[in-house]
C-alpha cells in the first residue's frame, strides 16, 4: 500500500495525529494525546495504527521520568526536494565548511537560479 492510498483510509483523528507529528518534527506520545485532545487510550491506538502503517516511527523513551514512545515522521515523509538544484545535491550537505567562492555553492546556486526561471 502507498503512503498516499494509507493516508485516504485515514479517520480525521488519525490525520490530525499524522499531520502533528509532520509538522512538529517529532513528539512524544504523553505529549501527542493532550495536544490531539483526546484520551490518553485513543491516542495510543492512533499512533499505533500509524506506525503499523509505516506513516510514522515510533520508539520507545522515557520522557519526565515515565515510559512513553517517541513518534517522529518516516524517511519517506520528508521532503529532499529542498536540498536539491537541478541534479546537484546542496553542498552543505556532509560538508564540514563551504567555501562561499567555490565551485560546488557556485553550481549548485546558478541550478538553482535556473530551476526558478
Amino acid at each position: 500500500m502507498s503512503v498516499a492510498d494509507a493516508e485516504a483510509d485515514l479517520s480525521d483523528d488519525e490525520y490530525a495525529g499524522l499531520q502533528l507529528v509532520r509538522e512538529s518534527g517529532g513528539i512524544h506520545q504523553s505529549d501527542f494525546w493532550k495536544e490531539l485532545d483526546v484520551s490518553s487510550r485513543k491516542g495510543s491506538r492512533i499512533a499505533e495504527k500509524l506506525s503499523e502503517l509505516d506513516l510514522i516511527e515510533r520508539e520507545d523513551a522515557v520522557y519526565d521520568g515515565h515510559n512513553t514512545y517517541y513518534l517522529e515522521p518516516t524517511a519517506a515523509d520528508l521532503d529532499f526536494s529542498l536540498l536539491m538544484a537541478g541534479d546537484l545535491l546542496s553542498p552543505f550537505i556532509g560538508e564540514e565548511e563551504i567555501d562561499p567562492n567555490g565551485d560546488a555553492f557556485t553550481q549548485w546556486l546558478m541550478n538553482l537560479a535556473y530551476e526558478e526561471y
